[in-house]
């Protein structure tokens, strides 16, 4: 017991130090998986992962990823374009990556547990040199 009166700042450097370890864990956790560009863009060639770009209209049509749909965020629940296997992998992407984020997490709720977000948004998709189209 005198051991650990003594040494009470070494539990609590083990204590903080482990809960630093643990908690960027929690906060993915709660947000759901963020993929790269790289991991996103095998997702969509090896296992049939779908890009959905929740931007709205006027901003899908400035810039969007090549073969990504417009699904907008106000829209998603029950959209037309949304695949009916849920099993499939969806990136979610949005200019910044914040809409897509809450996108995610409102379609795991809707069934699609592989709903994961383009860290960095479309700006990392441009970034990685990946394809990019407006629409007229």
């Amino acid at each position: 017991m005198n051991f650990l009166i003594e040494n009470w700042f070494l539990i609590v450097a083990a204590l903080v130090s482990g809960g630093m370890l643990i908690w960027p864990m929690v906060v993915k956790g709660s947000q759901g998986a963020a993929v790269t560009t790289a991991e996103a863009v095998q997702l969509i060639n090896r296992a049939k992962g779908v890009l959905i770009d929740v931007s709205e209209p006027e901003e899908f049509a400035k810039g969007h990823a090549v073969g990504a749909r417009n699904v907008p965020f106000g829209q998603l629940e029950g959209h037309k374009s949304l695949p009916s296997n849920k099993a499939l992998p969806l990136v979610l992407v949005c200019p910044t990556g914040a809409r897509a984020g809450r996108a995610a997490a409102m379609l795991r709720k809707l069934g699609y547990e592989k709903a994961q977000v383009l860290a960095g948004g479309l700006r990392a998709w441009r970034e990685a040199n990946l394809p990019v189209e407006k629409t007229a």
